[in-house]
């Protein structure tokens, strides 16, 4: 008969399967990822900050890319790091910090998802409607855009997480690397049939809005440049959407690998990989290709670095 022991605030990470042949590389690759990832998107985003020439709608809304990239990773991977070196049975985690954990990891997806919804307005302003574009892209524009792409992720996550905590737990085990809200709800012995509903609404939701208004977003900006004869428009819009359609496939294809080998239990292995890759990949991903792609940046980040020499 299974023992089951009732609202413990104490509960056990599954974590990642690491042997002593695997475990130094790992340690060390994830290390490397986390502090690349400070550095590159913490320097974007105060290079972005200094630099007035910088201050546009496009860079600043980037900003909350990076930010969401360091939010997202710095409550995920130092905990990975730390429970690499620590025996399975020992990776303890309180339930308070397991369910900030939970919330920072939702945050990070749907933060994700709008931020780059709102890079594609933006986007389509700029392209479709060049002699607007600073009049509706202004200041307070682009901080109604971020406060709405943070504010609805904020709801939307805390709903989540909200009908979870109100569960009564008899299990301790998250099987997973780090915690989330299906690893939550699941160590519960309730009907969780309400989470699952909203749980599966939520990310049909977010996902449809998503793909929907990036796919509505270009067929209106293809159509510009295909009915426009100007060079440098089609050359300005080639160069700034491929870019941001790039970022925005890195963060989709990243997101459904963890997803689609969830239908795959023989993959379990591969599937805590792929969920940890999930925060990395693009938070390393990102001001590269941003920083390389930008004229801007890459041009105040060459003087900077001059300027310091």
């Amino acid at each position: 008969m299974e023992n089951y022991t009732y609202n413990s605030l104490t509960l056990q990470l599954e974590g990642l399967r690491v042997t002593k042949t695997n475990k130094y590389p790992m340690f060390i690759f994830l290390l490397l990822s986390y502090v690349f990832i400070l550095f590159a998107n913490v320097g974007i985003v105060v290079l972005i900050w200094t630099e007035r020439s910088l201050h546009q709608p496009m860079y600043l809304l980037f900003c909350n890319l990076s930010i969401n990239d360091v939010m997202g990773n710095s409550l995920l991977v130092p905990r990975v790091l730390a429970d690499i070196h620590v025996p399975p049975s020992e990776r303890l985690i309180h339930y308070y910090e397991c369910v900030m954990q939970a919330f920072t990891a939702h945050m990070f997806g749907t933060n994700a998802h709008t931020v780059l919804m709102i890079m594609a307005f933006d986007r389509y302003v700029a392209i479709c409607n060049p002699l607007r574009y600073s009049t509706i892209m202004n200041h307070k524009m682009v901080i109604k855009l971020t406060v709405s792409a943070w504010g609805v992720a904020f709801v939307l996550v805390g709903i989540l997480l909200g009908l979870t905590i109100r569960l009564n737990r008899c299990r301790t085990m998250i099987m997973n690397p780090y915690c989330d809200n299906p690893s939550l709800f699941k160590l519960s012995c309730e009907n969780v049939f309400i989470n699952n509903i909203y749980g599966l609404t939520f990310t049909v939701a977010l996902l449809s809005s998503s793909i929907g208004s990036i796919i509505l977003t270009y067929y209106k900006i293809t159509a510009a440049c295909l009915n426009s004869k100007s060079k440098s428009l089609n050359s300005k819009a080639l160069k700034t959407c491929s870019t941001h359609l790039c970022l925005y496939m890195i963060m989709l294809v990243s997101g459904f690998v963890p997803i689609a080998l969830h239908r795959f239990p023989q993959y379990a292995e591969y599937r805590k990989i792929s969920a940890i890759l999930f925060n990395i990949v693009p938070g390393s991903l990102n001001p590269v290709i941003y920083g390389l792609q930008s004229q801007e940046i890459h041009k105040n980040a060459k003087n900077e670095k001059i300027d310091r020499q």
